[in-house]
């Protein structure tokens, strides 16, 4: 790692301001493209969440009494700290989950235009006035900041998914309690750096590290001083938290796994349909709950779809994430590298052909070479559950209404993408797709502007937007007689 401030370099957890070991307690953080240690980190559990909530509450009623334009600017600063950082931020994200640094550098303004927006969006909340029932009375509604909120966020966007749950919360008036996977500690550790430096008081953003992440989940979901909790990961997961949530009826924000159908129409402009799959699908190594998981080809274009897309994927360069020219980095773990060849292993032994790639790349470790499967059939396993890694498999279909059939043939249902340039065939394919984001003609659709969230068992909520400080909010009616 190349840093210019090697005091974003940290390994403690942030809690209440202060940087905390565990006592002597640590876990090993190693590099997933070279092997090598990066870092022992502090491996906290239950004891030090708890702790971190009581700092948090302590905080949170002076934090909310503030005005918002109080709290947008100090929120301004630690957005601005960020970008003058961009380049240590990339390296550290690099480092510790591969991707290249060139989409790690993307990540960072990502990541920081969630401050920037909603450092603006808490200016603007706003109650109402409302036509009272009786002369006498006048009816108001208020919205205020829901108070202390737990988040859970995942490995694959280490500091963008930090940023979009914290910057909503804060802006709100609340204070968080923040568990980042254990697989980027380092990631987080940085933006609780810089949010110090910015001038955050004490307990607004609490980051605690540890391996017991259930035990740390228990006590976010089960606390009665926590009254959200926002995660962001595997369905799997989600379910658990909703159920530990339940005795304390905390609002909960999910945002889950996907199965995420790409649909490619014989109207389709080719090039670009290639040009933004590729986007869409390999992007991080294919290790994002949106990309494409399942590419469906229509009839009369499929064989030449599949030559482009194989032409493509078979120049991609693959290694570390730091090296000049790399696109595809490693998979995150040797578990995440199993399910993968799990998938393909049982395509090919299903029938389905790889056009490239299909097996793990010579440089070792967790690398898997970007692969595009032929000829695949809905009783493989890539057809039901996401591979999360960088494999291309297409689908043959002749009808729309087919197609749209197939891609709703899913629990999940986070985001959709097609190409077409038939409008009245767009608006019908938008309108039965039963997916949380649709992407139209285009693989890449996240901004700050739109809200990210999915249906059906991919999440509750959303996240970004003008609707993403909503779930951080309480809504509250006065009704005042004796008027």
């Amino acid at each position: 790692m190349k840093l210019k401030d090697k005091a974003l370099l940290k390994t403690a957890s942030y809690v209440g301001g202060e940087w905390l070991d565990a006592g002597g307690k640590t876990f090993a953080l190693n590099n997933p493209a070279t092997g090598d240690k990066l870092a022992d980190i502090a491996d906290h559990g239950a004891a030090t969440i708890r702790l971190a909530i009581d700092k948090a509450a302590a905080a949170q009623k002076e934090w909310a009494a503030r005005t918002a334009k109080d709290r947008a600017m100090l929120m301004r600063g630690w957005f601005n700290l960020i970008m003058e950082n961009q380049e240590d931020l990339a390296q550290i994200i690099t480092a510790e989950m591969g991707k290249p640094l060139a989409e790690a550098r993307g990540e960072v303004a990502y990541g920081a235009s969630f401050i920037d927006w909603f450092a603006e969006e808490g200016r603007r909340i706003s109650g109402d006035i409302l036509q009272p029932h009786m002369t006498d009375k006048r009816l108001m509604v208020l919205k205020q900041p829901i108070g202390v909120v737990g988040a859970i966020t995942p490995w694959n966007f280490p500091n963008a998914m930090i940023t979009r749950k914290i910057a909503p919360a804060i802006a709100a008036g609340c204070a968080v309690v923040l568990k980042p996977a254990e697989q980027t500690p380092l990631s987080a550790l940085a933006l609780a750096e810089l949010a110090d430096r910015a001038g955050l008081p004490a307990g607004i953003v609490n980051i605690v590290n540890g391996m017991d992440a259930p035990a740390m989940g228990l006590e976010l979901t089960t606390n009665p001083i926590v009254r959200k909790v926002t995660f962001t990961g595997s369905t799997e997961v989600g379910r658990i938290l909703m159920k530990q949530s339940a005795d304390t009826i905390k609002k909960v924000s999910l945002e889950l796994g996907g199965n995420a159908p790409l649909i490619i129409f014989d109207d389709a402009d080719i090039d670009v349909a290639v040009r933004e799959t590729l986007a869409s699908k390999f992007r991080n190594a294919g290790q994002t709950c949106v990309c494409a998981n399942r590419i469906f080809v229509q009839d009369g274009i499929y064989d030449d779809f599949a030559a482009a897309l194989t032409a493509k994927v078979s120049e991609m360069k693959v290694g570390n994430g730091a090296d000049d020219g790399v696109v595809t980095g490693p998979l995150i773990d040797g578990q995440g590298l199993d399910k993968v060849e799990r998938h393909v292993a049982d395509a090919l032994g299903k029938g389905a052909v790889a056009t490239t790639g299909g097996s793990k790349h010579d440089l070792g470790l967790t690398f898997f070479t970007p692969t595009v499967l032929t000829g695949m059939t809905t009783d493989m396993q890539i057809f039901k559950e996401e591979t999360f890694g960088p494999v291309a498999p297409l689908f043959r279909f002749k009808t729309e209404e087919e197609v749209v059939a197939m891609a709703n043939d899913t629990i999940f249902g986070l985001a959709g993408y097609f190409f077409a340039r038939d409008m009245a065939r767009v608006w019908r394919v938008a309108e039965a797709l039963e997916y949380g984001i649709v992407s139209v003609n285009t693989g890449i659709f996240s901004n700050e502007i739109g809200p990210f969230g999915g249906v059906k068992q991919s999440g509750i909520g959303r996240e970004g937007s003008k609707y993403g400080i909503d779930d951080f909010l309480e809504m509250k009616y006065v009704c005042l007689g004796e008027i």
